[in-house]
């Protein structure tokens, strides 16, 4: 025990001192303090864990599921018909370069159905001639519809569809988006796999050019997780700018033409009617990325809003029993694009709380501030490769989490954008990647 030895000041014992440094401040202070800065670091850790273990638990099981890998087909019997479903809306810029692209791989049982949702350029014109210009193109038959009104490219899917059903239609659909171009082989590659009669849907793999350098990073991740996942049973996500499903597997009135992700609607459900899913790595197809970063960012929330009202609204599947492995990889993906995006906002109320406490109290001492300086340690390497990736930056090391956070806050931004309301089904086209096509095409042609 100190005593005071200033002569103006009577002597009073000093306890705790080790506590109060020559400034008066805080420096370990009383048990309630110390719960205030105890209390928001230990949320911060289990909303944490709680949020990332199930990725590292899912990306450990699908290296486990790719071993397995999924056997081509190989059949002598002559491939079913195939229709090319293909949905547009002011692609004149790079419309016919499509019809060509389709033109130059279909096989001997290939039909076209173009459905055109309102365009207000030359798109429709466009098609009109091309089809006249090459009337054998398509050696089945060739169709297109013309809404008079845009209602979104699922209601366009959807109506697509219906013409189909309406006349008796049994064979393979395959959608494609007017800015994918498919490879030669691609066509026949999809369609070979329905020779088992188990397949339902099959998807290609999306090489894509412009955008910024993170995008490969992301879309690497997530083609894994599909093949992952493929082998396993099925995915319920697959590309619709390439895709091919059973005419038997999917009905036009499964289709939920108030939300986007049409691509993701059908791969689900053609597994929950019983077929599988699956993600062929091998095809690859190529188009261009939005060119901005806002661009990436503005597709990226409208594809995760759709994927999330997908998930909700197949939550009685997750633990289906009858859905085998694939009620499991729903409840993972329901994780992933539903828990986890609000777990980190729990995660960054925490740690804003604790800094907060801090910043009112003081540094704490002793094992708490070896917590609270590991947690910043951390918060530190996440917001540095969040925002590396946000902006296209690649640094060893870093780039899966940075994919992981800036997935996180594109979901977190889905969501709210869910809660005021507001749906994403009709949206307004990325023209720079037409511009980029069109400019392409025409550097090919020199």
């Amino acid at each position: 025990m100190l005593q005071c030895t200033w002569p103006w000041v009577e002597d009073v014992p000093l306890e705790n001192t080790s506590e109060v440094d020559f400034e008066g401040r805080y420096q370990g202070g009383n048990s309630g303090e110390t719960v205030m800065v105890w209390i928001p670091a230990l949320v911060e850790v289990g909303l944490g864990l709680a949020a990332f273990a199930p990725f590292l638990v899912h990306r450990i099981s699908v290296g486990r599921w790719r071993k397995q890998g999924i056997d081509y087909p190989i059949s002598s019997s002559e491939l079913p018909q195939v229709t090319v479903l293909l949905p547009v809306w002011n692609e004149a810029l790079i419309i016919e370069k499509k019809l060509t692209n389709l033109a130059t791989q279909t096989g001997p049982k290939v039909a076209l159905l173009a459905i055109d949702s309102a365009s207000t350029d030359d798109t429709v014109a466009q098609i009109k001639r091309w089809l006249k210009e090459n009337p054998d193109a398509f050696s089945t038959r060739f169709d297109f519809i013309e809404m008079e009104v845009r209602k979104g490219k699922s209601t366009a899917v959807q109506i697509a569809l219906e013409s189909l059903e309406a006349r008796g239609y049994d064979g393979l659909i395959c959608m494609t988006d007017a800015d994918a171009h498919l490879p030669k082989p691609g066509l026949d590659h999809l369609a070979g796999w329905f020779a088992n009669p188990t397949i339902g849907a099959v998807g290609a793999s999306a090489r894509r050019s412009g955008g910024l350098a993170q995008e490969q990073t992301h879309r690497s991740m997530f083609e894994l997780l599909r093949e992952g996942e493929s082998a396993h049973d099925s995915t319920p996500f697959l590309e619709g700018s390439f895709m091919m499903w059973r005419s038997s597997g999917f009905k036009s009135n499964q289709l939920n033409i108030n939300a986007n992700a049409d691509d993701a609607q059908i791969a689900t459900q053609v597994r929950l009617n019983g077929l599988r899913s699956i993600h062929d790595g091998t095809i690859q197809f190529h188009d261009i990325a939005p060119t901005t970063p806002e661009g990436q960012r503005r597709q990226k929330i409208r594809r995760a809003q759709g994927l999330q009202r997908l998930l909700l609204r197949h939550k009685k599947h997750w633990w289906n029993k009858r859905m085998g492995r694939f009620a499991s990889i729903l409840r993972r993906e329901a994780h992933f694009h539903l828990f986890a995006p609000l777990l980190m906002v729990g995660v960054a109320a925490a740690a804003v709380l604790r800094w907060g406490t801090v910043m009112t109290i003081g540094m704490p001492n002793g094992t708490l501030a070896l917590i609270h300086g590991g947690l910043a340690m951390a918060e530190l390497a996440g917001l540095t490769a969040w925002a590396l990736h946000r902006n296209g930056i690649k640094v060893p090391g870093l780039e899966t989490l940075g994919a992981v956070l800036t997935g996180m806050e594109h979901l977190v931004a889905a969501m709210w954008t869910s809660f005021r309301g507001r749906s994403l089904h009709m949206w307004e086209q990325h023209t720079d990647t037409r511009v980029a096509a069109s400019n392409n095409q025409k550097g090919n042609s020199k």
